[in-house]
């Protein structure tokens, strides 16, 4: 097998560049996927993600793509981060996910320093990100074997788990067909297979759900709900505001780089009374100008 990725490297499809790089890393590393009690003065024990005054500002630009960023995710929500094209959203998951450096700025997950002590954040969550991270030269048993093996998982452990996962994303009879002989939705549906495989505490989403059949989309809310039910702490991006809606316990929207505002979709239905639900909020606070 190639050790080359299998996506073009762009923004937080990095993730499978990451992981196809350091293999050894997790080789050999046993995996702790529970989150320590730790908190701090100004902290709430129950939050498991803690994002402080982060800044991103990339070489050659005047403008920060993430500027004063400041928000926190409790254990077991599932938070949805917002917002329109060019927002900040996906420098914001790539600094979060360890896969860029901010240029100022903390972040914490499970109390530990997601920029200081990378390599024990890593075990801890999974990622889907918008740019799919499998190999479609692969089956996606194979992709699930080779993901789970990076994270020290093996042997009949292994194969259960991949038993699971392929069940429950509904890809049980067409594990053994190779990814790029699959449909949009399957791919999807793949790509989640992929993110939860050693069972994260915590899973990020970056819009999982764009250009997909009505039905894998389904299947994919109805995961989320479950894994929601579980206790899992889920970070959800996505421009299908029906979606949020839907799915999150709370919310916050970024624009140029900040939280402009946030909380449930009550909270926010209450802050503008004249909005009916939480698309006509978010145009109200970003605008209906196209941003391209």
């Amino acid at each position: 097998m190639s050790t080359r990725c299998c996506c073009r490297s762009a923004g937080i499809s990095d993730s499978v560049q990451f992981y196809l790089h350091k293999p050894i890393k997790y080789e050999v590393r046993v995996i702790e996927t529970t989150c320590p009690s730790t908190t701090t003065p100004d902290s709430r024990p129950d939050e498991i993600l803690k994002v402080r005054d982060l800044v991103k500002l990339y070489r050659g630009s005047a403008v920060p793509a993430v500027k004063d960023l400041d928000f926190a995710v409790l254990q077991g929500e599932i938070f949805g981060l917002l917002g329109p094209n060019g927002a900040g959203k996906t420098t914001a998951l790539s600094i979060i996910c360890t896969l860029l450096r901010p240029t100022s700025g903390t972040v914490t997950l499970c109390g530990k320093s997601v920029v200081n002590d990378p390599a024990s954040v890593r075990p801890l969550f999974g990622l889907a990100p918008q740019e799919l991270a499998l190999y479609p030269g692969l089956t996606a048993r194979e992709n699930l074997r080779y993901f789970g093996r990076l994270y020290g998982i093996r042997g009949e452990v292994l194969e259960r788990r991949i038993d699971s996962c392929l069940e429950t994303v509904g890809l049980v009879g067409s594990g053994n067909r190779r990814i790029d002989e699959y449909s949009g939705g399957m791919k999807r549906r793949a790509n989640l297979a992929a993110a939860i495989i050693h069972n994260p505490r915590v899973l990020f989403l970056d819009e999982p759900t764009v250009g997909i059949d009505a039905q894998s989309r389904n299947m994919i809310m109805d995961n989320l709900a479950a894994f929601h039910k579980d206790g899992m702490t889920i970070i959800y991006t996505t421009h299908y505001m029906e979606e949020a809606e839907q799915l999150c316990t709370r919310v916050g929207i970024m624009d140029n780089g900040s939280i402009i505002a946030g909380g449930t979709t009550s909270d926010l239905l209450g802050v503008y009374p004249d909005c009916r639900n939480l698309e006509e909020v978010f145009l109200k606070l970003t605008g209906k100008h196209l941003r391209d």
